[in-house]
Parts: structure tokens; C-alpha cells; sequence
């Protein structure tokens, strides 16, 4: 059948649209997301987007919702301009949009009433309004029992319904939801949607967009969009496609609307009857059972599979499938039971046996920096195959798989469904005879599931391949020779698709499904509940510029977040004073202590004077004299000496007649540094010695010439390098940590998904910056208190100066360095990336250009600059000018004022790098 044009809907409808676009097209690099899409959503209808990952669908939501930023073409949404800042801040409010994936838009540490409650303050509800919103929607989708239960502990469609709960709480004309239902098991998908419906109905208004790849979802939506490759198919209700293209369901009519190029050679997947034979299992999992410390991930699971079978796992995200999958081919140890592959226990150390094994992960997990051909080489060297048969093979699985023409290609840049048979190709090079598949079609298009389960046909009824398979589509599960349905770790029910319908009595097998989990969970089907309470269509009051209850909204869950995270909340408060003992524990220049032994030719009175000499100053301990030059060469290369004397005979007869006398000296080099300060050291006690010795022997006379130069040090008066260095080093410790941190928190947001909350929500970048900045910043004063603690009462450095004064310019200091950190996460998209530059941008230049290692004042060019304008500059003077010099205001003020004028100057360009809209 031709393709259909975008134009099915009816021209009444689009009179009256929540959405108008008009060519629009978005790019990520060489990749295509939409290509001039041309399309009006009707408004107050339930739309459904439907086509396979990959083809769109998440971008248009995004694009619609405000959260990416326009490329090419127009978009205009409930009455107004998406590419103008302003209608965005003015529809912001009447827009809900939950991102694709479990929980994405939620924060895990966090209870279920207190993710709904954080939403609430960014749309500016007070307390009161608050709580009975949340009390609505938390009854009406069946979370009230679960108020104070973290959402990480949640299950997969509670997730989605706390999702919904979050996006429900500000009244929405426009609700988005982006593949809602992937992964939930189908008793939570139809609860979801049965709650969508009630929602609906009391407010026929609202208008409901749907991302979803199950078709028998998209049967109950009002009107729908077909999306393949960028462009839009088809328009129209299911039954109207359905019409036009003369099939029975949605999957074939989705096919049917395909480009003729993309549906060439296709036809319905036909899996043979499997004929009985030898009753010889491959697969026996005998009790198996998986605990993760006090969590049970899977309970006491049982069944066979005969050779040549294939076996459908059925059950939602979480239930324990893969840990299953993974026991059975050897990846994971059992905590109890047995796992057998034909009759043989599974070893994991144990190669002939896994090599008889194909297992493909539920994540694509081939090397992308490799091409096909590579992968193919790598895999098949990894099961040892013969090298001389190993490029036959790639050949053949290659021309089996109808890859041939994608050898040169690297996998990254290959469609999803071809990216699918190539794993499975690769599963099957060392060919295996089990083959085990955690969702290998989940996202990939019609055409390429229905072409991959042909080829599972074949390898299971030609080959005698038994195919140990997990799935979410039911009309997939029906394929199957037999199923288990899982559920919390156990297995419900195993049997034939047919015989678990009729068993239940059901009309399809989802729902049987839905009725084995309502038995297993113990629930009668509760009775319906009303929809939560939401208003009429309205316009929302206009959102101020900056309102402080969404900044301390984010302040407040940051705050909670790191209370509930042991790891992050050590390194936070603890990281600054570990750092300071490692640092001052080793830091001292001073040196003291050093071990010296003699090597004592002469032994007399004048000989072991100088000895004593040496031995009675702070500076040197005496060791064991030494017996010869073997001894003294052998305790040096040890470390055990840093100085080692020679005293020649005869030394004290030629010091009392006047004759010139050489004492030799070996030093340990090994250090230079150390090294010719002893060298230093022990010239000025044996210069000194010799003066003494001469005003002994001849008076005052023989030293006529000599005079004293008495030196006094200022603020350090006995040279203590601890002293000098610990109030530089605490400049650095309170920039690197607080920055970092700061830096961390935004991009973890970045990373988990969270960071769609600020494009979505009215909250502005500069309420978002300061709302993660508040705890960090209190933190790190709290780190300011315990390291001048540190540095006064451990490490004994004389604090001297206004400490008012000092706290203060502490306060300031460490608003500056979070700042930093801010400003560095504008750049950044991954925590590891974070930490290596905040480190290199923090610590590099306070070392470089702040006058910890040379002064300011010999600085020129570009470091002059950078130390002007550098935070840690000024803060160090105002350091040691508290520590040692008895600073106060007066003299500190400049430093103290430029301080505070880098704080507006770092926020500002932290709030103007940082994106509300993603790229």
C-alpha cells in the first residue's frame, strides 16, 4: 500500500489545535531526528505517537514541551511561539511533561510524598495548597499508603504513577507523556491508563500527548500519529487507519504505512509446531534463588526447557528475569538451588560448557569503536574458535544475518533493528546450542521484530537451537512454545500461551496475565476511586522573575539528598579535614631530626668535642659509629644515615698546632633540596666550632675580626614551615571541594535526567544555580570552622588577627568557590568529566598565581591578570594576615571587597552558560 500523507485528520480539528508545526527538523550531528515535520494536534484529545526508538517520537515531545530548543521550522503551542523566551515562561505553567524512562523526572532518595511536594514548590504552591494536592493525587492513584516509602524502593508502574502525580500537580492544559508504560508490567500499565481515563473525564479540557511503541496501548488513544525515520506516516484514529489499510490491528496497519523500501520482503512470522522428540532438557533450573544482601531477587524458581524449545519469560522490569538469565549462563553465583545446562551444573570457570551458550544482554554491549567485521573477529577469538575457520564463519553468519554489506560499518551508526541482528549474529558465531535473549526487541520497528523472530524460528526449529527468551510484547510471547510468567521474583505460572488463557479464562494473554498478578499481589481489584482534583482550563497568574520558594524548593531536596547519601555526605564534610591531616602530616620543610654516624680515624678528646658538637644540636641524632668504608656506603644506600663524617687521624694533634685539617663529608642527595640544607647545617656548626676552638686556645685576640649579626624573624619567629603553609593550604582545600561538589550536583542532574525539571518547570537558571548553591555553601563553612580548628589547636598555628574579620572573608570565599563549580557544570555532562576539570581549574591556577609558592608581585603578562582577579589570591593574604600578622579590617578590606565582587561576576556567568532548554 502507498504511503498515506500527514493530512488524515479532519480539517475541523485543526482549526482548533493545541499544536501547529510547520517543517520542522532537528538534527544531532549527522543524525536526523524529524525531518520538516508538518503536523496540527488537535486539542483536548488523547494522542498517541507511535513507531518504533529511534524515529522521533521523544524529540517532537521534547520540542513541544519547551525542554529542547528549536532547530529548523515553527512550533507554535496553545496560542503561542515556542522559540520566544517569553511564551515559554507564560505556557510553562500549563504544560506537564514526564520524560521517557522509569522515574527519570524523580529523585530516588526521596519519599514519594516529598518528590510530589518539590514539584508543588517549583510551581510556587504554598504549604497548605500543597498538602491537599498532594493528598488528592496520591488517593487517586493509589500511593497514599506509600507516602513515606523513598521512590527508588518503588516498583516500576508505582514509579510511573508517582511520575504522573508529579506532573499532575500544577493543573496542565497539555499533559506529555513520553512512553509512560515501558517496562511496567501490564496489571500497573492498565491501572495507569484506567487513572489517565478518570483524569480526563473530569477534565474533558485537557489535552494528552503519548509517546508509546505497544500498539495495543495506542488501540485505546483518540486520535494517532505514525512516525518512522523523522517524518510523519499517517494521521488519524486507530480505526481510520486500521481502514486505510485493511488490517486486523494496529501492528500490521503500522507496517502497511511503511515506505515500500522499508517493508520489502516482509511477511508474517510463521513458527512451525515443535516436533516432540527425545525428552532431553537443555536448560533446569532447579530452586534457584538470588539474594542481594537482605533483597531477594529471585525466590525459588523452577522449570526445564527441552531441547529445541523456545521459552518466553514474561514479567516486568525488575522481577528478577535477568537475574535469572544471568545465573543460568554462569555471570551470577546462586545464592541457593542449581542451575543445569544439558545435565551439566553450571561452572562458571567452566568453558566447554558456556560455549555452548549465546547469551545477548538487554543493553547493546558491542564495541563501538570497533566495525562489524572487527566485533566478529574479537568474538570469535574470545571462544577460541580454529583461526584458520574463524573468517568462513564470520562469512557465513554475516550473509546469514544480511550483514554483509555493513562489515566496514561501526555498530554506533547502524539502526536499532540491524544493531539487533548483528548482536544476535555475534551470539551465534561460536555457534551455541542455547541461546538466551534478555528483550532483544525491545524499541526495534515491526518490520525488523517480526524479520528477528522469523530467524529465531529457524534456529530453533532447523538447527535445534533451544532459545531462552524475556519480552514485554505480549504478541510476541504468543511465539512461544511455552512461557513463565514472573512476578517479584517468582514464577507464577509455565505453560503453553494457549493453556494459561484458557486457564484463566481469559480473552488475551495479557489478560491472564493481569490476572496472575492480581492473585499473586493479593489484592481484589480495587474498588475505582476518583480522580484527583483538578481545575478548568484557566490562565495561570504570572510567574514572578524570582521567586525565593522555588530556590530554597531545590536548597531544601539538595539538603535531603545529601543526608540520605552517606558517600557524598562524608566526602563533603569530611573530605576538607582528611585532606588537611594528609597535607599537614607531611607538609613540614623543616628540617629536623637527621641521622648521622662518624667514621673516626683519630678517636680523641678534640675529635669526639666536635662529635658532640654535632649530636648536641636540635638538628642531627648520632647513630652507631662506623666501622669502615663498606659499613658507611651500605647504611647510606639504606636510608638509614643522611650524613655520614670522616675524621682523619691525627685531627686533634693538627688542630692544637695550627695545621690546616679536612673533615670528610657524604650527604644523601637523593632529596637536593633536603640535601643542601644539611650541607647548610653542618658548615655553619663546623665554621662555628673552629671559632670556638681558636678563642679557647688563643683568646680574643685570634677572633679580633669576628662580630655577630643577631637576626629576629617577624610573625613566624622560629621559621616553623607549618606555620607559612597551613593558612595557604586552607584556601585550597575550601576551593577544591566545595567547587567540586557543586559542580557534581548540576551534573548529576544532567546525568540521571533529572535536569529536565528545569527546562519543564518555571523555576528560572538563576533560582536553580543559587537553590543548589545554599547547602554546598553552608557546607563548606561548616569545613571553614573545622579546619581553622585543625590548623590552631592540632597543628598549633598561632591565630593572631580579627576573627570576625576572618569568617567573613571565609563566608565570602567559599560563596566564590561554589560559584566556580557552577560555572564549570555549565560545560560539563558527565561527574567524571566534572571532577578532572574542576580540579585542574581550581587547583592549577591557586598553586600557579596566588602567591603560594611566589609572590604576586613577580608575576607578569597573563598570570599578573589571573592572580588579580583569582579568588584564592586575596584570600590567602587575608589568611595570613588573620594567622600571623594580627590583620584586621582595616588592612584587609581591599582583598575583603574583591572578594565580594567576584561573587555577583561568577553567578551571573554561571546563570547565563547555564542552558533551560537542552541542545
Amino acid at each position: 500500500m502507498a504511503r498515506l500523507p500527514a493530512t488524515g485528520t479532519r480539517r475541523a480539528m485543526s482549526d482548533r489545535a493545541v499544536a501547529h508545526i510547520r517543517e520542522l527538523g532537528l538534527t544531532y550531528g549527522r543524525v536526523t531526528a524529524l525531518d520538516s515535520v508538518t503536523l496540527d494536534i488537535p486539542i483536548g484529545r488523547m494522542i498517541g505517537l507511535i513507531g518504533p526508538d529511534g524515529v522521533g517520537k521523544s524529540s517532537l515531545l521534547a520540542l513541544i514541551s519547551g525542554a529542547r530548543t528549536l532547530q529548523t521550522g515553527t512550533l507554535q503551542v496553545l496560542g503561542g511561539d515556542m522559540s520566544q523566551p517569553g511564551h515559554r515562561r507564560q505556557v510553562c505553567p500549563r504544560i506537564a511533561y514526564m520524560p521517557q524512562g522509569l522515574g527519570r523526572n524523580l529523585y530516588h532518595t526521596l519519599s514519594v510524598f516529598e518528590n510530589v511536594d518539590f514539584f508543588g514548590r517549583l510551581f510556587g504552591q504554598d504549604r497548605i495548597e500543597r498538602e491537599a494536592r498532594i493528598a488528592d493525587l496520591l488517593a487517586a492513584t493509589g500511593l497514599s499508603r506509600f507516602r513515606d516509602r523513598p521512590a527508588g524502593n518503588l516498583s516500576g508502574g508505582m514509579k510511573q504513577k508517582l511520575g504522573l502525580c508529579c506532573a499532575l500537580i500544577h493543573d496542565p492544559d497539555l499533559l506529555i507523556l513520553d512512553e509512560p508504560t515501558t517496562g511496567v508490567d501490564p496489571l500497573s500499565r492498565r491501572q495507569f491508563w484506567d487513572l489517565i481515563e478518570r483524569i480526563r473525564a473530569g477534565r474533558p479540557g485537557m489535552s494528552v500527548i503519548v509517546a508509546t511503541a505497544y500498539m495495543e496501548e495506542a488501540a485505546r488513544f483518540d486520535w494517532l500519529v505514525a512516525m518512522s525515520a523523522g517524518k510523519v506516516l499517517a494521521t488519524g484514529s486507530p480505526a481510520d487507519l486500521m481502514a486505510r489499510t485493511a488490517t486486523a490491528d494496529l501492528d500490521a496497519a503500522f507496517i502497511e504505512l511503511l515506505p515500500a523500501e522499508d517493508r520489502l520482503g516482509h511477511s508474517r512470522v510463521i513458527i512451525p509446531p515443535m516436533v516432540p522428540g527425545a525428552c532431553e532438557y537443555a536448560i533446569e533450573a532447579e530452586h534457584l534463588t538470588m539474594r542481594f544482601g537482605d533483597f531477594t531477587a529471585v525466590d525459588d524458581v523452577s522449570f526445564r526447557i527441552p531441547k529445541g524449545e523456545i521459552f518466553g519469560f514474561l514479567g516486568s522490569n525488575g522481577c528478577g528475569k535477568t537475574t535469572t538469565m544471568k545465573m543460568l549462563t554462569g555471570l551470577l553465583t546462586a545464592s541457593e538451588g542449581t542451575a543445569k545446562l544439558f545435565g551439566h551444573q553450571v561452572d562458571p570457570d567452566d568453558l566447554s560448557v558456556r560455549k555452548r551458550v549465546g547469551y545477548m544482554s538487554q543493553a547493546f554491549s558491542l564495541y563501538g569503536e570497533l566495525t562489524v567485521a572487527q566485533n566478529f573477529d574479537l568474538h570469535a577469538r574470545l571462544f577460541k574458535l580454529d583461526p584458520a575457520k574463524i573468517p568462513g564463519r564470520i562469512a557465513e553468519m554475516a550473509e546469514r544475518f544480511d550483514l554483509t554489506a555493513e562489515m566496514e560499518s561501526r555498530p554506533d551508526a547502524l539502526p536499532l533493528g540491524i544493531r539487533q541482528r548483528l548482536s544476535l549474529a555475534i551470539a551465534m558465531l561460536h555457534a551455541p546450542d542455547i541461546l538466551i535473549l534478555d528483550e532483544p526487541t525491545s524499541g526495534v520497528d515491526p518490520v525488523a521484530r517480526d524479520a528477528f523472530w522469523q530467524i529465531l524460528s529457524d534456529l530453533s526449529r532447523k538447527d535445534g537451537v533451544t532459545i531462552f527468551v524475556s519480552t514485554h510484547f505480549m504478541n510476541e510471547a504468543e511465539f512461544c512454545d511455552r512461557i513463565s510468567l514472573m512476578h517479584a521474583g517468582k514464577v507464577l505460572v509455565s505453560d503453553t500461551p494457549k493453556a494459561i488463557i484458557a486457564g484463566r479464562c481469559a480473552a488475551t494473554l495479557e489478560d491472564a496475565f493481569v490476572s496472575w498478578l492480581e492473585e499473586a499481589i493479593g489484592d481484589t481489584p480495587a474498588p475505582e476511586v476518583s480522580a484527583p482534583h483538578v481545575g478548568s482550563a484557566h490562565t495561570p497568574a504570572k510567574s514572578p522573575a524570582f521567586d525565593p520558594r522555588r530556590m530554597f524548593s531545590y536548597a531544601v531536596r539538595e539538603t535531603m539528598e545529601l543526608r540520605r547519601d552517606p558517600i557524598r555526605g562524608t566526602l563533603a564534610i569530611l573530605g576538607t579535614l582528611i585532606l588537611m591531616f594528609v597535607i599537614g602530616l607531611g607538609i613540614s620543610t623543616d628540617v629536623q631530626d637527621l641521622t648521622f654516624a662518624v667514621l673516626d680515624h683519630d678517636d680523641s678528646t678534640i675529635s669526639r668535642d666536635y662529635i658532640q658538637q654535632i649530636a648536641g644540636s636540635r638538628y642531627f641524632i648520632e647513630q652507631e659509629p662506623l666501622a669502615d668504608y663498606a659499613e658507611m656506603d651500605r647504611r647510606l644506600r639504606e636510608g638509614k644515615l643522611n650524613l655520614a663524617l670522616e675524621i682523619p687521624p691525627n685531627f686533634g694533634r693538627d688542630i692544637l698546632r695550627g695545621r690546616d685539617v679536612e673533615i670528610g663529608g657524604w650527604i644523601d642527595g637523593s632529596g637536593p633540596q633536603r640535601a643542601e640544607t644539611v650541607q647548610g647545617y653542618v658548615q655553619g656548626m663546623h665554621s662555628h666550632w673552629l671559632t670556638q676552638r681558636m678563642r679557647e686556645e688563643y683568646g680574643a685576640a685570634a677572633v679580633a675580626g669576628d662580630f655577630g649579626l643577631q637576626l629576629r624573624y617577624r610573625y613566624n619567629p622560629d621559621i616553623k614551615s607549618l606555620v607559612a603553609m597551613v593558612p595557604a593550604v586552607i584556601p585550597l582545600l575550601l576551593l577544591l571541594i566545595p567547587s567540586m561538589l557543586s559542580a557534581l550536583s548540576v551534573v548529576r542532574e544532567k546525568e540521571l535526567g533529572s535536569i529536565t525539571n528545569l527546562y519543564v518547570t518555571p523555576v528560572t537558571r538563576l533560582e536553580f544555580l543559587l537553590g543548589k548553591q545554599i547547602p554546598y555553601t553552608a557546607i563548606a563553612m561548616l569545613n571553614f570552622f573545622l579546619l581553622t580548628a585543625l590548623a590552631i589547636f592540632a597543628f598549633k598555628v598561632p591565630f593572631t588577627g580579627s576573627f570576625t574579620v576572618f569568617v567573613l572573608s571565609g563566608f565570602l570565599y567559599v560563596t566564590a568557590a561554589t560559584a566556580i563549580g557552577l560555572v564549570i557544570s555549565a560545560f560539563m555532562n558527565s561527574q567524571l568529566a566534572a571532577v578532572f576539570a574542576t580540579a585542574l581549574i581550581t587547583i592549577l591556577p591557586a598553586v600557579q598565581f596566588s602567591g603560594l609558592t611566589d609572590p604576586v608581585s613577580s608575576l607578569d603578562g597573563v598570570g599578573a591578570v589571573i592572580s588579580q582577579i583569582y579568588p584564592t589570591t586575596h584570600f590567602i593574604t587575608i589568611s595570613r594576615g588573620a594567622f600571623s600578622k594580627a590583620l584586621g579590617l582595616e588592612e584587609l578590606g581591599g582583598a575583603i571587597l574583591r572578594l565580594a565582587l567576584v561573587i555577583p561576576v561568577l553567578i551571573g556567568l554561571g546563570a547565563v552558560l547555564m542552558r533551560k532548554q537542552e541542545r
